[in-house]
């Protein structure tokens, strides 16, 4: 094991990749993976190539999300021709821009700011014609800012599902299916209310499987979930809602439009940036430094504790082993896990899963784990990492990982090792993306 406090260089040669021979400083490697990984997914690289053809008309922009902002100002940029229009995403995550305004509101809970924005938005879409063109840029975090709930219900209602959603370890495909079926601009209603007018749709996906209709909760698509899927899902998790909440969902009103509405003719949809890219991305910068990089996946779901005990059996199956890999080798994946709340600590999926692998990993590694729009879950941190040491911090602190894990305290136990991971908004989200690194000795 290393000595509490220095970072080791690994020299490490790797015959699969030429005989390179390349000097790491894991953490710095660590960094440098995540780091190619946020660059490969930032607006203003992947943007671009997908801006439609400046229409006859108007052009509207429209959006909500936590790259909102930024892709805001990649169309800016790039845009040959008037805009107008208006995106709303973290507080935060602002982005300075001259032509479309920028307004900011609460996530994941969803606040009087997002219902304020989404009235807005729905203004800028009125009276448009056939001529006109509205582009839409959505990205992880658009369904909690993008809070207008349906007629009839609250905010009120909206925060309180919110929260209990949050809390029950319901997936992003439940969670939105009960938002869209709650909201009066989700699950393609937004779509319904630029009509005339030609919407083409720019994504950042934060879901597994990159499925357009649950990016941002799909505003400008169509909805195959239906609302007697959003009570089953309430009732799944045992979710208490207000009657006018039940009676909302058992109205045919309450319905989404659904695949092949011909309403949605002229609305088209363009995934710019998915986990995959990102995780690719990472991979390439692995083999210039001479390590083998092996993709368990861009969609992992599931308890993040799990998740954590899969990924520490497939490590300990390449050291003992050397399958399905030889090192010098880097486990990367993707994906969105969940954490059901059992304890009153603090912490995200990240910091959940690096503190579940550091429990059962029982091999020397480093590892990280970071949510890629730098914040995990609702605390300041993008995610942590550690190294072989980790037991000598825990024996030096007197810390048990296993009673942090317990409680779902994961930044607690991080931040006492002092390992946490500060980026501040990186104004990009593909969800998160973990990476494990095990030396050729």
């Amino acid at each position: 094991m290393a000595v509490l406090g220095i970072r080791p260089q690994i020299y490490s040669a790797n015959p699969d990749l030429g005989n390179v021979v390349t000097a790491l400083e894991p953490e710095l490697f660590l960094r440098g993976l995540f780091d190619a990984a946020l660059t490969a997914v930032r607006p203003a690289g992947c943007l671009p190539a997908f801006l439609p053809v400046r229409p006859q008309g108007r052009t509207i922009v429209v959006g909500a999300g936590k790259a909102a902002a930024a892709m805001a100002a990649a169309v800016e940029e790039r845009w040959n021709g008037p805009l107008a229009g208006l995106v709303v995403t973290r507080y935060g995550h602002g982005q300075k821009t001259a032509r479309i305004r920028v307004l900011e509101a609460a996530h994941p809970v969803p606040d009087a700011a997002g219902q304020q924005a989404a009235e807005e938005i729905l203004k800028q879409v009125q009276d448009l014609t056939a001529d006109d063109l509205v582009l839409c840029l959505i990205s992880g975090g658009g369904s909690a800012l993008l809070a207008l709930p349906a007629p009839g219900l609250t905010l009120g209602d909206k925060q309180m599902i919110s929260r209990a959603l949050l809390k029950s370890g319901a997936n992003i495909g439940e969670m939105n299916c009960v938002r869209k079926h709650l909201s009066a601009v989700k699950g393609g209603r937004l779509a319904l209310a630029c009509a005339p007018a030609k919407v083409v749709t720019l994504g950042i996906s934060d879901v597994p499987g990159d499925d357009v209709s649950v990016i941002a909760s799909g505003p400008t698509v169509a909805d195959p979930t239906t609302r007697e899927q959003a009570l089953s899902i309430l009732a799944k998790y045992g979710i208490e809602v207000p009657a006018r909440v039940l009676a909302h969902l058992g109205s045919p009103h309450s319905e989404t439009p659904k695949p092949g509405d011909p309403r949605l003719n002229r609305c088209e949809v363009h995934v710019i940036a998915t986990a995959q890219h990102a995780l690719q991305a990472a991979a390439a910068y692995a083999r210039q430094q001479g390590v083998a990089p092996l993709i368990l996946g861009d969609s992992l779901e599931g308890e993040s504790r799990d998740v954590a005990y899969v990924h520490a059996a497939v490590a300990r199956q390449i050291f003992h082993h050397g399958e399905p890999a030889r090192r010098p080798c880097v486990i990367l994946s993707g994906g969105e896990t969940t954490v059901t709340v059992r304890g009153q600590g603090r912490g995200g999926r990240s910091a959940e899963f690096l503190l579940a692998l550091a429990v059962t990993l029982g091999v020397p590694a480093w590892a990280l784990a970071c949510d890629t729009d730098g914040i995990d879950g609702t605390e300041d941190n993008a995610g942590a990492w550690f190294g072989p040491d980790v037991g000598e911090r825990c024996v030096a602190l007197g810390l048990n990982p296993a009673e942090y894990l317990s409680r779902n305290d994961g930044y607690t136990f991080f931040s006492s090792i002092g390992t946490l991971i500060h980026t501040g908004p990186t104004r990009t989200n593909v969800n998160d993306f973990r990476a494990i690194f095990l030396p050729a000795t």
